[in-house]
This record gives C-alpha cells, sequence and structure tokens, in this order.
C-alpha cells in the first residue's frame, strides 16, 4: 500500500516513516467511515492510550526523582488527557487527513476535540506496531515538546485555580454558563463561558460540559493572570 500524498506531508511531521503504511491508514479512520473491508481506529486508540500512559510516566519519573505518586498523578493526567492529544493532533494538521463519514463530515468532526485526541492515540499505536515502543516513544516525546517541562503549571485543576484567584480579590465564584450546543446527539460539542463579577469572560468548546468548563476556566486564568501582571 502507497501512502496519499496527505498522509506522506503526515508521516514527516510525525517524524516516522512507516514500513507499514496500512497503519497510518488504519489510524486516520473513524468509526463512521468502517467496513468489512476497512478497519477503524478504535482497536489502536486503545492501545495507543496505553502507550503513551508508559511514556508519560517514564518522562516524569526522569524529569523529578524525587516526587510522590501524589505530585506526579495530576502532571501524569495533563499529559495524557484528550485536550492534550487534540491539541498535538490540530499541531501536525492530523484532522486534514482524517477518514470520516458524511455524517462526521457535516457536523465539524475534523475540528472535534474527542475525533483529534482519539487519532492521535491511534497514530501512536500505529508507529508502536510499525517499529518498536522506543521509535513510538521518540515520537511522542517529540511531538509533546516542552509540556513535559511546564507541566506543573498544566497540571492544576482550572477551575479551582480560578476560584481561588476571585475569592483572593473577593469576588464571587466564577459562574459558567453554556452558551450554545452543537453537533448529534451522539457528539454533541458545549460552549461554555466562565464569568467573574469583574466582567471577565472566556469561551471553550469541547465535547463535554466538565471539559468545556475546565477549558473556559483555564483560558479566562491566563487572561486575568496576564492583564495584572
Amino acid at each position: 500500500m502507497k501512502l496519499s500524498a496527505e498522509l506522506k506531508a503526515i508521516s514527516g511531521r510525525l517524524g516516522h516513516k512507516f514500513e507499514q503504511p496500512a497503519l497510518l491508514v488504519q489510524a486516520v479512520t473513524h468509526s463512521s467511515m468502517s467496513s468489512p473491508h476497512r478497519d477503524d481506529n478504535q482497536r489502536l486508540e486503545f492501545l495507543g492510550d496505553r502507550v503513551l500512559g508508559l511514556v508519560m510516566a517514564e518522562a516524569l519519573l526522569r524529569q523529578d526523582p524525587n516526587a510522590a505518586e501524589g505530585l506526579l498523578a495530576p502532571r501524569y493526567n495533563a499529559l495524557v488527557r484528550k485536550e492534550t492529544c487534540a491539541e498535538v493532533a490540530r499541531e501536525v494538521d492530523l484532522g486534514a487527513v482524517l477518514k470520516l463519514g458524511r455524517s462526521e463530515m457535516i457536523s465539524g468532526g475534523r475540528r472535534k476535540q474527542a475525533l483529534l485526541g482519539d487519532a492521535m492515540e491511534a497514530v501512536i499505536a500505529a508507529v508502536y506496531l510499525d517499529a518498536g515502543y522506543e521509535a513510538a516513544r521518540d515520537m511522542v516525546l517529540h511531538l509533546w515538546g516542552d509540556r513535559v517541562g511546564r507541566v506543573e503549571d498544566d497540571a492544576r485543576d482550572a477551575k479551582t485555580a480560578l476560584q481561588e484567584w476571585a475569592q483572593a480579590r473577593g469576588m464571587q465564584p466564577p459562574a459558567y454558563v453554556e452558551t450554545a450546543r452543537t453537533g448529534p446527539d451522539h457528539a454533541p460539542q458545549f460552549t461554555i463561558a466562565a464569568r467573574l463579577d469583574s466582567g471577565d469572560e472566556a469561551k471553550a468548546t469541547a465535547g463535554s460540559k466538565r471539559q468545556a468548563e475546565q477549558a473556559a476556566a483555564r483560558a479566562l486564568l491566563e487572561r486575568v493572570e496576564r492583564g495584572r501582571s
């Protein structure tokens, strides 16, 4: 099997040349495009999630040999969460090559956080199966870049941090308001606005209200901290 020009470009951005190109094709095939002759990426996603977890667990232990489990756990969660996987997927433009069914195409599947995160995990598994753990580890560490180094800041629970920031300044706790819901019932996208008494506000969209609230809180916290630094 030969890769299309678009998948060759993705392979280049991943920094891995596939000996088994069919693995990459499977990794970018969503279940909405599966058929008896075409496997989707769900099984690869399952494996890739575990490979990513091992890579990040090792990286965190190397970075801070004296950190207790209570500190390592939130850092680990920040590195492997679906939002982070989706961020990395966007950076390599993985959404542009996803193979999606018509319904997912119409509902904006190439931009959906869940689909992007799942595909990124599937790609990790594809590299692992194609060339082994070291190749997958090297790719992950390259793509995640300085996230490992700055994970202590990213590991903060954004809603808690924003509430503490507001209370320290005599404000009421932040309010979270759903401003939009799009997509089909089986894969909704929620837009949440995080608001402060001061009038400051930030919005975020994700596949669950919890994820959208966290992302909106994180964005608002970054904004108010920059504005008052």
